[in-house]
């Protein structure tokens, strides 16, 4: 890869999700929000954490301009948000400072989160996994089981495959029993219907919320 495409992938080889959009997550933050970015921390997550489901440090990855973390950071919790979008790490720092929060954004290759050297109790994606391929999806469990301590959980929200108002790139249950197996370290115990906010779902597009354990 050349020097162009480095400083385009900030160093690294472009996701199958850039390739396909033809730019690198940071520019999608160029020209305003997002579709991902609608403003507020994801209802589920909301509802996990009023639920205790949350024990510090936890690792938002993909945290993209921090809501998430934000509000987890408010209830009093250790939280790291990591990104590849270095213009979202801004916004996110931004906001922090503005509301007087502790959470921590750093820049980290979820494919290679090896690289932290940290481990988390408590794990959160929201919306990332789906915007993988099946090879990176695999490539992506072996990363977090780096940075996940033994007994921490993973939560995670993705597009579903079922329901009328499916995204165009949802990810199914046996995507998630898949990538998250045994041999990676990790064990499906709970996945269930959910609703993923965007600024084009207004009430939420279908997901899944999974619940995975570090064993």
């Amino acid at each position: 890869m050349g020097t162009g495409a480095d400083n385009l992938f900030g160093n690294r080889p472009p996701t199958s999700h850039e390739l396909r959009a033809g730019e690198s997550w940071d520019s999608s933050y160029h020209r305003g929000p997002p579709p991902w970015d609608f403003g507020g921390p994801q209802p589920a997550v909301i509802r996990l954490a009023a639920e205790g489901g949350f024990v510090g440090p936890v690792l938002d990855v993909g945290c993209g301009s921090g809501e998430n973390a934000l509000h987890l950071a408010g209830l009093g919790l250790t939280v790291l948000g990591t990104d590849v979008a270095v213009t979202a790490l801004a916004l996110a720092r931004t906001k922090a400072a503005q509301r007087g929060l502790p959470a921590e954004f750093a820049a980290a290759d979820a494919l290679h989160l090896e690289r932290l050297g940290r481990t988390f109790r408590t794990v959160l994606d929201s919306g990332l996994f789906h915007t993988f391929d099946r090879t990176e999806q695999s490539l992506y469990a072996r990363s977090l089981s780096a940075a996940a301590a033994r007994g921490a959980v993973l939560y995670l929200l993705a597009f579903g495959d079922t329901g009328p108002d499916q995204d165009p790139h949802p990810v199914s249950q046996v995507d998630l029993q898949t990538a998250f197996r045994a041999e990676l370290g990790w064990k499906v115990t709970a996945i269930a219907s959910d609703r993923l906010m965007t600024r084009f779902h207004p009430n939420g597009a279908a997901a899944w919320l999974a619940r995975v354990e570090r064993v």
